[in-house]
């Protein structure tokens, strides 16, 4: 049995590069960039104003000059226009190309316009309510760099500079695999004796963050079932996210078949709770079986503290860092195991995050993942824990 700190170490060192590949900008978002985008031209490509008014020569407005008269109106999209004499100005709108015989421009609200006679009515700068070309970004400078979620934001810069077709990171093909004889469909009425299943579609819906698409299968407690599938799953897939049949019971198959399947093992059993049977392995072509216990507050711990960090490191999302909460009751904990307990996180008035733990019945219980929002991971070497100590959190709702 290993601690968790080797278990992470071991999975980390499992990290894979997938690849990249093209995919439309209106389907990328919430994929990961691979490449960085730069700006075809320069932003603004321009000098234009940033309100609606009128543009005129600064230098008049020095000479004493405070009525203009309107040559021409220009909206945004058309060429620009110039004035020909110091005391003409032109009516434009926000966004529109600025000429370089206008060097300011002065908003409706500041002028009174009468006979096609502007009149500003206040004192104004050179250059005011300008936005120049280039002031944002030069042509060729990066706007966006690689390596990060595709948020909306990124979309709309894409859109801007022409971009339609991204390189994005290839995302692993995953399928989650649930085992047990007791566990039946989500439609189905369960007998007294039987639960229904749910380690599976969980698992799907976190994985749907990354754009994940994962395939589910259920398999009974058939040996030479188990055994057939996992030979197929390993040469389909690139990851097999298990849950159920590690531990030590009678119908705990799979460390066996993976076993005569060739699949390596790389470590089974972390000293932690919940979680203490997990199963790690891999195929000769690097196929990886991430295998967890089969109560679901241990799959999804699992999930978030091992799975979630390799998968981010396989799609080099940069890391957020790790984040710490300041407990705010005491714990007791006297067993040489990690424990990582279920808390609930609030922002204290000073800015400070802090976590409360609450009483669960164990790695079976999963009724309160819902109004919970993190596991915080308390170390093996202490058996208590004390309010206002801080430890690291493993987050999933918050």
């Amino acid at each position: 049995m290993i601690t968790v700190q080797q278990a992470e170490d071991i999975i980390m060192s499992q990290y894979q590069d997938f690849g990249n590949e093209p995919i439309s900008y209106e389907a990328a978002l919430g994929r990961v960039l691979a490449e960085d985008l730069f700006a075809d031209r320069d932003l603004p490509p321009f000098d234009r104003p940033t309100v609606d008014g009128i543009a005129i020569r600064y230098a008049a407005y020095e000479k004493g000059i405070c009525s203009f008269a309107i040559k021409a109106v220009q909206s945004a999209g058309e060429p620009s226009l110039s004035i020909d004499s110091e005391n003409e100005c032109i009516e434009i709108m926000t966004g529109a190309a600025l000429d370089p015989s206008v060097d300011a421009v002065i908003r409706y609200e500041d002028i009174s316009i009468e006979n096609g006679i502007a009149s500003v009515n206040i004192d104004i700068k050179k250059g005011q309510n300008i936005h120049l070309k280039a002031r944002d970004k030069k042509m060729g400078d990066i706007l966006i760099k690689a390596n990060q979620i595709i948020t909306p934001a990124i979309i709309g810069i894409a859109s801007s500079i022409g971009k339609t077709v991204l390189s994005v990171k290839k995302l692993p093909k995953i399928v989650i695999i649930s085992t047990g004889d007791e566990m039946v469909s989500a439609e189905s009425v369960p007998t007294p004796f039987q639960l229904r299943r749910s380690n599976g579609i969980t698992i799907q819906a976190v994985l749907e963050k990354y754009k994940i698409h994962a395939d589910i299968l259920h398999l009974n407690d058939d040996y030479e079932d188990i055994k057939k599938e996992i030979s197929r799953c390993i040469n389909e897939y690139d990851v097999l996210l298990m849950s159920g049949g590690v531990s030590m019971g009678k119908f705990d198959y799979l460390p066996k078949v993976c076993e005569e399947l060739g699949i390596k093992k790389l470590f089974h059993k972390i000293k932690q709770r919940p979680g203490k049977p997990f199963w790690f392995g891999k195929s000769q072509h690097q196929k990886l079986v991430f295998a967890f216990p089969g109560n679901p507050v241990s799959v999804f711990m699992c999930l978030h503290r091992y799975f979630i960090p390799w998968l981010e490191k396989s799609l080099e999302i940069p890391e957020s860092g790790f984040r710490f909460a300041v407990l705010q009751n005491d714990i007791d904990f006297p067993f040489p195991l990690q424990y990582f307990a279920q808390v609930k996180l609030s922002v204290n008035s000073s800015g400070q995050l802090t976590a409360e733990s609450v009483d669960t019945n164990g790695s079976g219980d999963f009724s309160h993942l819902a109004d919970t929002h993190a596991f915080i991971e308390l170390p093996m070497e202490q058996a208590r824990f004390r309010k206002g100590e801080v430890y690291t959190i493993w987050k999933y709702n918050f």
